[in-house]
């Protein structure tokens, strides 16, 4: 995981959601639900695109992918020693600073009681199917974060296999009211007009240019935009008197 969180605006969240669905890829059915699994990537510091990779949705329930957990676990601190990783059997410790440590293993009889290995993936990659399982209850054991609140993909087939599942999709109007959300700390999150005004007293014309540039983008249809304007004329004839003074100016001009 990157330390700077990066935040997408929500129609660019919109069109990976778009992108997606389209695909028909890692059981996603609906830009609704690419739209929900890539806040919650945003929401941990990683681009939203990485929820296609992390994040799978199974019979119309979202999961995380094994792989996922245990990258996230490790990442946080945690570590893995593995004792037995067979077709028959996965076993391992897995500890964490903030939640101590446990023993976990799978053996396929075990898996067999449990009535989880008719799928045809058990029969062709057993170890893999016993190391999910081990991985997926021994972080949620010591270090459930790392899950972020979803079952592992194989435990969700097994889960939907079992009993039918309701359709989890995010309703249309849940969305919208995650989109108005977004929107509103966007919006807080903004420079007022009285931030560019008050940055441009001591800005040089570098910077001057630079916060114009931005201030034009954001208030070019607001009432506000001709006082921001006065603010950096003013500050501009500033500039351009302390170069006639004998100070120096940036070869570039502000508009």
């Amino acid at each position: 995981m990157t330390n700077e969180l990066v935040q997408y605006t929500i129609p660019d969240v919109e069109r990976m959601a778009q992108a997606i669905a389209k695909s028909g890829l890692f059981g996603v059915k609906s830009p609704e639900q690419a739209f929900a699994l890539m806040l919650v990537a945003q929401a941990e510091g990683r681009h939203p695109a990485e929820a296609a990779r992390d994040y799978h949705v199974i019979n119309n329930k979202p999961s995380k992918t094994a792989d996922a957990m245990l990258r996230d676990f490790l990442q946080a601190g945690g570590r893995v020693e593995w004792h037995t990783l067979t077709d028959e059997k996965a076993d391992a410790t897995l500890s964490h600073p903030a939640g101590g440590s446990v023993r976990i293993d799978w053996d396929m009889a075990r898996a067999k009681k449990a009535g989880i290995t008719g799928n045809p993936t058990w029969t062709k990659y057993p170890r893999a199917m016993l190391r999910a399982r081990v991985i997926s209850e021994g972080v949620r054991t010591v270090y459930p974060g790392a899950t972020s609140g979803f079952y592992e993909e194989n435990e969700v087939r097994a889960f939907t296999e079992e009993q039918p599942m309701k359709d989890v999709t995010p309703k249309k109007d849940m969305v919208d009211e995650l989109r108005e959300k977004m929107k509103e700390a966007e919006k807080a999150s903004e420079p007022t007009a009285d931030d560019y005004i008050a940055d441009f007293a001591d800005a040089s014309m570098e910077e001057l240019q630079h916060k114009w540039k931005a201030a034009q983008k954001q208030f070019k249809d607001s009432t506000e935009f001709a006082r921001i304007h006065a603010a950096k004329e003013k500050r501009k004839k500033e500039l351009t008197s302390q170069v006639l003074a004998g100070d120096t100016l940036p070869d570039e001009q502000v508009a």
